[in-house]
C-alpha cells in the first residue's frame, strides 16, 4: 500500500460503502478500489466511479452483486450519503393474540425505518404486525448470509416465513416464486420511501373492503376471494 494513508473520512466512506455490499468488508472493497483508482484513493476519483466501473473490476469481483447494492454503496464512495449511521426505530413488545384480525408484514430495509431494500441484497427485514385499528413494529431481523447453505434466496424467505405479505424496493421473479412457497405475498415499493408510510396505507386498505389478493391473505371466506396471481401483486407495487 502507499505511503500516504486513508485519511479518516475516506476510511469511514469506505466502510460504509463495504456495509451495503452482501458478503463485503473494507478489505474486499479496497482490493477492488485499488484497481480501479489504486490506493489511496483519491477522492476525485472515487467521486467518478460507475457501477460498471465496480462489476468489471478485478476480474469481476462484484459482476454478480445488484446493482441496487453497488448504487447505494456509490453513495458514500462519492460523499453523497452522510457518514452518520441511520438509527433503527425501536420496537414494541407483541404476543400472539394482542391484534385479533391482524397480518404480519415483512418490509426489506438497509437504513434506519426506510423500506429501500431489493430481496437478495438487503441487510434486514422490518417485521410489522397491522391491523385495521393499529400497528407494532414487533421485530427486526438481521441477515447473516453466512447462515445459506445452498439457496440464498430460499434462506432469506425462510426468514419471513411467519409473515403473509412482503414489501420490497425491487425482487427477481425466481426469488419471488420462492417467496410465494413459503405462503409469503410480495409486493414491489420501488420508491424508496419508509416503511410505516406504506403500514399506514395498508391499514387503509384494511380499513375498507379490501382488494381480492388482501382479502386472501388476511383469511377471509372463499366467496371473499379471487385467485391470487403474482401479476396482481406486481400491479400493486
Amino acid at each position: 500500500m502507499s505511503a500516504n494513508p486513508l485519511s479518516n473520512e475516506t476510511a469511514l466512506r469506505i466502510g460504509l460503502a463495504a456495509r451495503e455490499i452482501p458478503d463485503t468488508d473494507a478489505a474486499r472493497l479496497l482490493r477492488v478500489l485499488s484497481d480501479i483508482v489504486g490506493l489511496p484513493p483519491p477522492q476525485k476519483k472515487l467521486s467518478s466511479l460507475t457501477i460498471k466501473d465496480l462489476k468489471s473490476a478485478c476480474d469481476g469481483e462484484f459482476s454478480d452483486v445488484d446493482s441496487s447494492a453497488l448504487k447505494s454503496a456509490l453513495t458514500y464512495l462519492k460523499g453523497e450519503s452522510g457518514i452518520s449511521s441511520d438509527p433503527l426505530p425501536e420496537t414494541i413488545s407483541y404476543e400472539d393474540g394482542d391484534m385479533p384480525n391482524s397480518i404480519r408484514v415483512a418490509c426489506a430495509s438497509n437504513k434506519g425505518d426506510k423500506l429501500d431494500g431489493h430481496f437478495g441484497s438487503c441487510k434486514r427485514f422490518l417485521i410489522y404486525q397491522v391491523s385495521e385499528s393499529e400497528n407494532r413494529l414487533i421485530e427486526i431481523r438481521d441477515i447473516d448470509n453466512s447462515q445459506a447453505v445452498d439457496d440464498k434466496n430460499a434462506f432469506r424467505a425462510s426468514i419471513i416465513d411467519d409473515c403473509q405479505l412482503l414489501f420490497v424496493a425491487s425482487i427477481g421473479g425466481p426469488a419471488a416464486a420462492k417467496v410465494v412457497r413459503y405462503g409469503v405475498h410480495p409486493i414491489k415499493k420501488p420508491q424508496a420511501g419508509s416503511a410505516i408510510d406504506e403500514i399506514k396505507a395498508l391499514q387503509a386498505v384494511i380499513s375498507k373492503d379490501a382488494p381480492p389478493w388482501l382479502a386472501k391473505v388476511m383469511g377471509q371466506t372463499p366467496e371473499q376471494r379471487i385467485r391470487f396471481e403474482q401479476e396482481e401483486l406486481e400491479q400493486e407495487g
